[in-house]
Formats: C-alpha cells, sequence, structure tokens
C-alpha cells in the first residue's frame, strides 16, 4: 500500500496505513468498536490480519488496496478501505462493476463525522487513480462481504456473514449514496420436510440414470474445488457484481474453508458424468466463536482446544449454504431446479442426522434472482437479513 500524507477534517485526522503496525490497528479498532453489540462475531485476529496484508491475501494481487484510520486527539475513532479491483473494471457495466468502477469497505467509525470524513477520503483517493464511481460497501472483494447490513440485528450472523451497526445505513445515505443492489439471507427449518411436490421433483431425479448427486471426495480436495470454481465462475458469469474467482484465491479459500469441510454437506451433480452443479454448505463456525473467541479474536488455550474439538466434530451445528450453483446453458430448464432440490434435500438430512442441525441460512441471494428466490420461496425459507450496496457518481 502506498504511503499519504494524512488529511485533516476539523479536529479529525485521516492518516493512510503503510506498515504493519497501522494494519495491526486497522483490524483491532472493530474489535473494539463492537465490542457492546451481542450479536458481532469476532472473528479470528489472525484470519483479519491476512485478509488485509499483501502477500498474504491473493485479492491484492488484481486490486489497488489503501487503508485510513480516523483519529481524533490522537485516538483512533474510525476506519475504512479504498480499493480498485482490476479484475471487476473488465467487466460489463451492466452487470454493476465495470470501468471506472471503484470500491470502499470495512468501514467502521464512532460516530457520523468520523464516517462522513472517512468515506469522502476514500473517494477522494479513488478520484486520484482515475474511477468516475464507487460501489459500496464491499469488504474486500464481493465474494467477501459486499453490502450494508439494514435487516436482522437482533441475531448474530453465520459464518462468513458481516454484521453492522444500524447507524452506519443513514450516514452512508446521507453522504450521498443510492441503492445499486439489495441482498437477501434466508432461514430455513431443516427439521421440516419439504412440500409433496417438491418431494416428487426430487423422487423422479433420483430415477434418472443420468443423473448422480455425488459427495465431495475429501482426499482429491484440490481437484474438487477446481471443479466447484470452474462451476461457480460459469453460473455466476452473467451475475450482478460478478469478478472472476482467480485459481490462487481458488486455493486460497480452499485452504481457509478446508477445516470446515465435510463431504456429506457439499454435494455436486452430475450429469452424464458431467458436473454441472454444485452446493457449498459449512457449519456454522460463528456459533463456537461466539462462545469462545470473546471480544478480541484471540482464544485462549483452552478456547483453540475447544475450537478444534468443535471443527473436528460439529456438533449441534447449524448450517450456511453461502454458494451454489448451475452451469449457465441448464439455468433455465427443469433439470436445474431438480438439481438444485436434489442437492438441498440431500444435504438437510445429513445436517440432520450427523450435526444435530435444525436451521439454516442460505445467502446471501440477489432480490431480483428469480430462479433463487424461488427455490427459496418454495421449501418454506424466510428472509432474515437484508444488506444493501450502494453506488455514487464521484
Amino acid at each position: 500500500m502506498v504511503a499519504e500524507a494524512q488529511h485533516n477534517s476539523g479536529d479529525l485526522i485521516i492518516e493512510p496505513v503503510s506498515d504493519k503496525a497501522g494494519r495491526a490497528a486497522f483490524v483491532d479498532y472493530a474489535y473494539r468498536r463492537n465490542a457492546s453489540d451481542p450479536n458481532w462475531v469476532a472473528n479470528l485476529r489472525m484470519e483479519e490480519v491476512e485478509k488485509f496484508t499483501p502477500g498474504k491475501n491473493p485479492f491484492f494481487d488484481h486490486a489497488k488496496v489503501q487503508l485510513f484510520l480516523a483519529k481524533r486527539a490522537g485516538k483512533i475513532v474510525g476506519r475504512i478501505s479504498a480499493h480498485i479491483d482490476e479484475l471487476a473494471l473488465t467487466q460489463p457495466p451492466e452487470q454493476g462493476m465495470g470501468p471506472g468502477t471503484g470500491n470502499w469497505g470495512a468501514i467502521e467509525a464512532d460516530d457520523e463525522a468520523a464516517a462522513r470524513a472517512l468515506i469522502a477520503r476514500a473517494e477522494e483517493w479513488l478520484r486520484e487513480q482515475g474511477m468516475t464511481r464507487v460501489l459500496a460497501p464491499m469488504n474486500l472483494s464481493v465474494w467477501e462481504e459486499p453490502g450494508l447490513q439494514v435487516l436482522g440485528f437482533d441475531h448474530p450472523p453465520m459464518v462468513m456473514m458481516a454484521h453492522h451497526q444500524p447507524a452506519y445505513q443513514a450516514w452512508i445515505e446521507g453522504a450521498g449514496y443510492g441503492l445499486a443492489k439489495t441482498l437477501h439471507t434466508y432461514d430455513l427449518d431443516i427439521r421440516k420436510t419439504y412440500p409433496p411436490l417438491i418431494q416428487r421433483v426430487i423422487a423422479s431425479g433420483e430415477k434418472n440414470p443420468k443423473i448422480r448427486v455425488r459427495e465431495v471426495v475429501l482426499k482429491d480436495f484440490d481437484k474438487e474445488a477446481a471443479i466447484i470454481c470452474d462451476i461457480l465462475n460459469d453460473a455466476w458469469s452473467d451475475n450482478w457484481g460478478f469478478v472472476p474467482f482467480t485459481e490462487k484465491e481458488i486455493a486460497h479459500t480452499g485452504k481457509k474453508l478446508k477445516p470446515l469441510v465435510h463431504p456429506d454437506l457439499i454435494r455436486i451433480a452430475e450429469y452424464e458424468g458431467e458436473p454441472v452443479a454444485f452446493m457449498m454448505t459449512l457449519p456454522d463456525l460463528n456459533g463456537p466463536q461466539l462462545r469462545i473467541n470473546g471480544r478480541t479474536g484471540k482464544p485462549s488455550l483452552l478456547g483453540w482446544i475447544k475450537l478444534a474439538l468443535w471443527l473436528r466434530k460439529p456438533k449441534p451445528a447449524d448450517m450456511r449454504v453461502p454458494l451454489m450453483g448451475v452451469r449457465k446453458r441448464l439455468q433455465s430448464s427443469r433439470l436445474a431446479s431438480q438439481l438444485a432440490f436434489m442437492m438441498i434435500e440431500y444435504i438437510r438430512r445429513a445436517a440432520i442426522a450427523n450435526y444435530a442441525g435444525e436451521r439454516a441460512e442460505i445467502g446471501w441471494v440477489l432480490e431480483d434472482n428469480q430462479g433463487m428466490v424461488a427455490i427459496a420461496n418454495s421449501i418454506d425459507s424466510k428472509v432474515n437479513r437484508e444488506y444493501r450496496v450502494y453506488e455514487k457518481a464521484l
């Protein structure tokens, strides 16, 4: 990250982060800011530091990133990241990203004045880099924590989902930002069986010799991850906000998620021997992290042992479905929904039988993704969290 001069805004000073100590302060501020929120989950601190460190997070291989801290009387009162994803710039503008589009994210602030000053500085940095539009918040990639939470503050998020302070919505909208896209998560009671129509669709698929829905093979994890990401990049390529996963990001994400991977919770659907769809489900690590990590993201020795034991046998565990996809050429077909329902049902059974799961969360899902919304509605799931992505001309 490039070092820059600090900026004054009244009694506020906005400083760029340019070294290891600055990144540590950037990360640590979020733990302090949210310490009193019982529903904010403290992620492991070492993973948060890695996220914002060049050479540790492959996002930096195709992105320019500048972190900023807001200080008042020498005390940190806010933070923000400003970044430009070079891969996002190559995407069609009608899909949300495109030429001239920069981002900011990771915003936390004590008050509106600090938030406004940070946003203004992020916008200034983006303009200096030639950007003409901002899409935010993104923390950091669209694949990580896109959007600002505006609904569902009364319960903690599941693994890999963001949780924000309710005040941030008015602060961001007050800075001139308009709604670009709404994202939802859906809550589902997995103990309930699906309606008879859905059961008939699943039964029909089970009789079709061309269809095979299998578990991932753990000993071939790297190969399986490559298959899933190949389907993902194809299935999501026309979606709003899409930015392709790189090979390094595939390997990095696979390594991070491997402790949460259980073969019976991740399914690949094959049609005539070709992998054409997948569904990834993860045990909700946030449950034990909320109990073990405290407010610091640094578990004690006993905490590490408890986490390791839970990861080895996560029971009881609720579930999150962060990703699923069907190859683009099949997406308007009856087969696509049939494969989706089959994967959902098989994973639902495994979650109950092997992990004592009671509920699952699907998302995020674009509000106007008619196919996924129809699937979510048909299995009687309900919206439980909403995130908004904002835009503004620079």
